[in-house]
């Protein structure tokens, strides 16, 4: 005898919330997450919260988080994507289901970056986003790395000045953190808070981190690419205000890495991060909402699946 299946039925794509239409990420810690009918039912010391996850792009985990079967099956089933990250979304530790069922945005970034013609093209369009009113589209990809390099340097010289904290070179060893100078120990510690944000963006709304346009051969090739963008409005001014409160670096990892999480809260950058990452890749939020598999012929396009090919 089959048992009958308890609770609400799994809902169709278009009964569920369109991506421009739902709460961009919902960041949830020290809390049990349970399932109540099509809800998300959120538990912690303060009470009890209702969450219609159908409504959520991106739900992020953070420390001590308790979530059951059957409300990880809710938020499958409702097309949320999951991302279990450090305190206030700081640092990205895993991923779960992306947050749409169409591979369009993955499918338009390799597209891209296995032309050179296209992939000078996304880049050119990156570092316009860095040069608001300034033509790079005649800029060769040396002439654009070379412009960058200046602007950097520009913005490291400028954050020096505004706070009066001693700037000479970037420097820092992966290997050796604490071997770093405070300013060079406090940007790592900012890049690497907007590495773990950048990532979360990317996976959840189902492009590859791995497929960069201006990095490339590592499997975080896109989030330093899409990192890039937010450097001199995010993490640098953030090192740099950091070091002239605490120049003797005491602390100053976990002191950064909460500043950038009050960035991160507060100057709506995830969705802005959203926004330009279907902009670059030229995809729009009703290509990404769909829910049908098609087979691939080299003659006839795509086919329907489960269809006779004609």
């Amino acid at each position: 005898m089959v048992k009958p299946k308890m609770g609400a039925q799994k809902p169709k794509l278009p009964e569920l919330g369109r991506v421009r239409d739902r709460m961009t990420f919902l960041y949830l810690e020290h809390a049990k997450l349970k399932r109540q009918d099509s809800a998300i039912q959120v538990v912690d010391q303060r009470g009890i919260v209702f969450v219609p996850v159908a409504l959520v792009s991106c739900l992020l985990l953070g420390p001590g988080v308790d979530v059951t079967h059957r409300a990880m099956e809710l938020i499958g089933d409702s097309g949320t994507a999951v991302v279990w990250v450090g305190e206030q979304g700081v640092r990205q530790y895993a991923h779960g289901r992306a947050l749409n069922h169409s591979s369009r945005l993955l499918e338009a970034q390799a597209k891209l970056v296995s032309n050179q013609r296209s992939r000078i093209m996304v880049a050119r369009k990156m570092y316009q986003m860095r040069f608001p009113g300034q033509d790079v589209s005649g800029l060769t990809m040396q002439q654009l790395r070379g412009k960058e390099g200046a602007r950097v340097r520009d913005v490291y010289r400028e954050q020096s000045v505004e706070t009066q904290v001693a700037w000479t070179r970037r420097v820092y060893d992966p290997n050796n953190f604490e071997a770093g100078t405070p300013i060079n120990q406090a940007l790592t510690a900012a890049h690497q808070a907007l590495y773990g944000l950048s990532y979360s963006v990317i996976v959840a709304l189902g492009a590859s981190p791995g497929l960069g346009f201006v990095h490339t051969g590592h499997d975080l090739a896109f989030v330093y690419d899409f990192a890039d963008l937010y450097k001199a409005q995010t993490s640098i001014p953030v090192a740099f205000q950091v070091t002239a409160k605490h120049p003797d670096g005491q602390n100053i990892s976990s002191i950064t890495r909460h500043a950038m999480r009050d960035v991160f809260k507060d100057g709506k950058l995830l969705s802005q991060m959203v926004t330009d990452l279907k902009n670059l890749l030229g995809v729009t939020d009703v290509e990404l909402e769909t829910d049908m598999v098609h087979l691939w012929d080299d003659r006839l396009g795509l086919q329907k699946n489960g269809g006779s090919v004609p």
